[in-house]
């Protein structure tokens, strides 16, 4: 049966040749390596994602449009023989290796407020970069039901709790929050809601129910614990007064639902608007940070079945499995508050750190990633942009743009 197996290949390549993307240490530019992926599908050009065959690398036909592409956008290629082919084949046949087809060009959305910075957000760069076609989208148009266009959505890091951010003590008094607030009352009784939290919570249930429905939700720093947060508040009021001028809910940490989050449960809030912080989720917790320093601070990423565990070993292909850490809002993940069936793909392996969890809802999925920048080690507001042309191997930036080729993928089936 393995000999029909690969007297198929053999006949397939009489009609088509083939070329690597290599996603090993060989590789020159990781990170537009994933834009010529998502152009090629999106031209028609099927692609073979070959999971944990030299990091994760992408197997395509040898045509004149998607090398000269390569070529262009200073990504590595090689020529793959039809002995070669046969090689490759053979090696993912009997290691811990897979072929996912790449044959549906997702439509990705962004979920970001309309006066954010470019640089803000760690997906919008990556996405920019690699040359990964997005749509931004906010409230009012998740409110109207536009999620429904799109088969991936980011949730820029945001605030789901409607605290602002929880920058009440360090920066109530800049203009920049200031127009924010306004910005964001001004959505909230546009939408018809007595308040921004109550409006920010009515957009999570929207979009868990996208999720239900079958999408998949990508969210880092901020946008996964308070994202959470407001799912298992639901309707109570955990918003201090100097947000919206009413009282929190009596005995608010009684009235959470940890049945309607998606990752995490049995966590407590933090409601005090001075304390730059939402719950015990975060860890190591924002207003106390205990930073290892960039040179001494990693996490690891797990090493999953890909024959029989083909999702996890997509979110964590990668050229290494080491990677550096990085902080934010939310650096990471306790593990005490992770869910029991939330599948953990990163973490540090020296503390309760979790870094980078998936799971299941409805008919779609979701991906949380802890911290904000993976090449910005402690981001600050108004640091400049990070500039990924600086970064084009980085291992923290590519479990960002694995998610963007989930949507597309499929388990190739073997003729054996």
């Amino acid at each position: 049966m393995i000999r029909y197996f690969y007297f198929l290949i053999i006949i397939n390549l009489v009609q088509t040749q083939k070329i690597i993307i290599p996603m090993d240490n060989v590789q020159n530019d990781h990170l537009k390596a994933y834009g010529i992926a998502y152009f090629s599908i999106s031209k028609g050009h099927n692609v073979e994602w070959l999971l944990n065959y030299r990091g994760g690398s992408f197997l395509v036909d040898e045509v004149e449009i998607l090398t000269y592409e390569c070529k262009i956008r200073g990504v590595s290629f090689e020529d793959v023989s039809g002995s070669k082919l046969v090689d490759i084949y053979s090696t993912i046949e009997q290691n811990n290796m897979d072929i996912i087809l790449l044959e549906k060009k997702p439509k990705i959305a962004i979920y970001t407020p309309p006066n954010k910075q470019p640089w803000d957000d760690a997906v919008t760069l990556a996405l920019t970069y690699a040359e990964v076609d997005y749509e931004t989208l906010w409230d009012e148009d998740v409110h109207y039901g536009k999620l429904q266009n799109y088969d991936w959505l980011h949730l820029h890091h945001e605030d789901f709790t409607g605290q602002y951010g929880k920058f009440y003590r360090s920066h109530r008094n800049t203009q920049w929050y200031k127009n924010q607030k306004k910005q964001f009352e001004l959505v909230a009784s546009t939408l018809g809601y007595k308040s921004v939290h109550d409006q920010k919570k009515a957009t999570a249930k929207k979009i868990k129910n996208y999720v239900g429905n079958g999408g998949f939700l990508f969210a880092m720093c901020s946008a996964t614990d308070s994202y959470d947060i407001a799912l298992a508040i639901d309707n109570n009021d955990a918003a201090h007064k100097v947000f919206d001028g009413t009282p929190i809910d009596h005995n608010i940490q009684k009235k959470i639902d940890y049945n309607k989050s998606l990752a995490f449960h049995d966590f407590k809030i933090i409601t005090d608007p001075m304390i730059y912080e939402f719950s015990d989720i975060d860890f190591p917790p924002s207003n106390n940070p205990v930073s290892k320093g960039a040179d001494a601070d990693y996490f690891s990423l797990f090493e999953f079945s890909a024959k029989y565990d083909p999702v996890p070993t997509m979110l964590t292909q990668n050229h290494t499995a080491t990677i550096k850490g990085f902080m934010g809002q939310t650096t990471g993940f306790n593990k005490k508050k992770i869910k029991k069936h939330i599948v953990i793909m990163g973490e540090d392996p020296a503390s309760d750190q979790v870094k980078y969890i998936h799971g299941n809802f409805g008919k779609g999925t979701f991906t949380f990633y802890g911290g904000h920048d993976p090449e910005d080690y402690q981001h600050f507001v108004g640091d400049p942009p990070t500039d990924l042309s600086l970064h084009r191997n980085s291992a923290g930036y590519r479990l960002i743009l694995n998610n963007i080729l989930f949507p597309a993928a499929r388990k190739k089936e073997r003729k054996t």
